[in-house]
């Protein structure tokens, strides 16, 4: 059997895809990504065990992936995070009054992104903030961050 053959093997196949989404888990923020990737994982167990149809691959995954969503996604944030699930206020003093780096510009109306804890998040100003400048984090909304410019104090010429 050739290389290429075996990477052809459906189970090798979900098994590649289980892996990159659980990699991906670490690049973007917000416990989700991870539990597609359990999803193929199991698919690929159950392609292993019982040799089941592609039809079937396509139920089995987007079945776990959704179930594991649904039933683990809060147990794994306080795991990762370490912290409990109702305490909000902790959860935000990490965020809040924190400066961050502004990835791509911020527009009134629209999104932009921001770099904090070497993570890229979704950023929401009231002022138009451009590329490289640094912000402060003055609220926190899911995964978007609301921020301001930081005003800059000016040292007084001699």
């Amino acid at each position: 059997m050739s290389i290429i053959e075996i990477f052809l093997n459906p189970e090798v196949i979900w098994f590649i895809i289980g892996l990159a989404l659980l990699i991906s888990e670490f690049i973007l923020p917000g416990v989700v990504i991870i539990f597609f990737g359990i999803g193929a994982w199991v698919t690929t167990i159950f392609i292993l065990i019982f040799g089941i149809s592609l039809n079937y691959q396509l139920v089995v995954f987007i079945s776990t992936s959704l179930l594991s969503l649904a039933l683990l996604r809060k147990f794994i944030k306080t795991l990762i995070y370490n912290r409990k699930g109702s305490d909000l206020e902790s959860i935000l003093e990490e965020f809040i009054g924190k400066t961050a780096v502004v990835q791509s510009e911020i527009k009134l109306g629209s999104q932009g992104k921001i770099e904090f804890k070497g993570s890229n998040w979704e950023a929401v100003s009231d002022q138009e903030i451009k590329k490289g400048e640094v912000v402060k984090i003055i609220s926190k909304d899911s995964i978007v961050m609301k921020v301001e410019r930081i005003k800059i104090k000016k040292p007084e010429e001699k």
